[in-house]
């Protein structure tokens, strides 16, 4: 199975910019489809972005579309969620999620789709 780590959360004023990575280990990652989920205090878990195995196909939440890009490097094991012009309604527990999808094109974005998670990183967004 395969292991995954967020890195790269923290607290940034509204406007700034924060870049989350995923590191992967256990199993060649190549062969999963990943996601970015988040979870606010008292919040159902959300998703964010998601990206196909081969990092040909991404697909946004409504609310990050021009704000947030997923992008992966299969050489490096690694997904990266970089994040602008953040909003305090932003704020949450961010979380990588791994999956091996149906097709090489194939993107989720339900959690239950998603069967490894990393542990998360915190993202704090002051206004």
């Amino acid at each position: 199975q395969v292991q995954l780590v967020e890195s790269g959360g923290g607290l940034v004023q509204a406007g700034g910019s924060l870049r989350l990575s995923c590191a992967a280990s256990g199993r060649t990652f190549s062969n999963y489809a990943a996601g970015w989920f988040r979870q606010a205090p008292g919040k159902e878990r959300e998703f964010v972005a998601a990206i196909s195995k081969g990092g040909g196909i991404t697909k946004y939440a409504d609310f990050v579309k021009g704000r947030f890009t997923i992008s992966r490097d299969n050489a490096k094991n690694t997904v990266y969620l970089q994040m602008n012009s953040l909003k305090p309604e932003d704020t949450a527990v961010y979380y990588c999620a791994a999956r091996i999808p149906i097709s090489y094109w194939a993107v989720a974005v339900a959690p239950a789709e998603y069967g490894y998670w990393g542990q998360g990183t915190q993202v704090t967004v002051s206004s």
